[in-house]
């Protein structure tokens, strides 16, 4: 059984909706529905639902805004609209099908498909990436991993200079000038990093203490080998010089 999630703006289309998905397929559980797509994007920032069914058509966030502001995107996401002109635009903003209203019996069996093989296709590549984070976590010479854009990157304590907060989001920089953004926040993020090379010296900032280059105490900024100028907040100030 599926478990969905529907989100639209209309009170009676999202019972419409829930009402058609439920009695066209047996495949389908409305698991939660949403006419607040603020709510909604709270809710999945905790769930992960086998698919999202969302409106495009919204007046304080549209679909397509939506798609966007969704942090956690381990579930196919099928656009709703009354207008087929939407389709192509849909396709493209990580929408993997969508049904135009009414829904016809046929166009949501294929919807179910598709939902199915991404979720297999999901599925595999979870169950490969734990058997990749166990390896590395038995290994001898354990690396730093970090899941992003489907891929995993392993990582030397050496290859990182910083960490950067951005929201939701964590850009890390690396030695070789190259950055790396994750869908993760920095608390996160400091998890990840050892303890005995990292440390977060201001709330949008962990550093790699062997990169430290200079600590300029009036400014309040340490510099690091690459010439990146980091902030020292005021409360982490203490703890840093007992580091150093």
């Amino acid at each position: 059984m599926l478990e969905a999630v529907l989100v639209d703006d209309e009170i009676k289309a999202l019972q419409s909706l829930s009402w058609e998905l439920t009695n066209f397929s047996d495949e389908i559980n409305v698991s939660a529905s949403f006419t607040n797509p603020f709510e909604a994007l709270e809710y999945l920032e905790k769930n992960t639902p086998d698919c999202l069914f969302l409106d495009i058509e919204m007046p304080t966030m549209d679909g397509f805004q939506f798609i966007q502001k969704l942090t956690n995107k381990n579930f196919p996401v099928v656009i709703t609209t009354a207008y087929n002109q939407y389709a192509i635009k849909a396709l493209k903003n990580e929408a993997i099908d969508y049904l135009l209203k009414p829904i016809d019996t046929d166009d949501l069996q294929e919807t179910i498909v598709k939902i199915k093989k991404f979720n297999s296709r999901n599925f595999t590549a979870e169950k490969l990436e734990k058997i990749l984070f166990d390896f590395n976590s038995k290994s001898t010479n354990k690396k730093i991993t970090f899941s992003t854009d489907g891929k995993l990157v392993f990582l030397e304590s050496d290859d990182i200079l910083y960490a950067e907060s951005d929201g939701n989001y964590s850009t890390i920089f690396l030695s070789d000038g190259h950055k790396i953004v994750l869908t993760k926040k920095l608390k996160e993020v400091n998890a990840i990093l050892p303890s005995d090379s990292f440390f977060r010296i201001h709330n949008s900032y962990i550093i790699n203490l062997n990169k430290i280059k200079e600590f300029l105490k009036t400014d309040g900024y340490v510099v690091l080998k690459s010439n990146h100028k980091i902030p020292v907040s005021r409360q982490k100030k203490s703890d840093f010089l007992d580091l150093l």
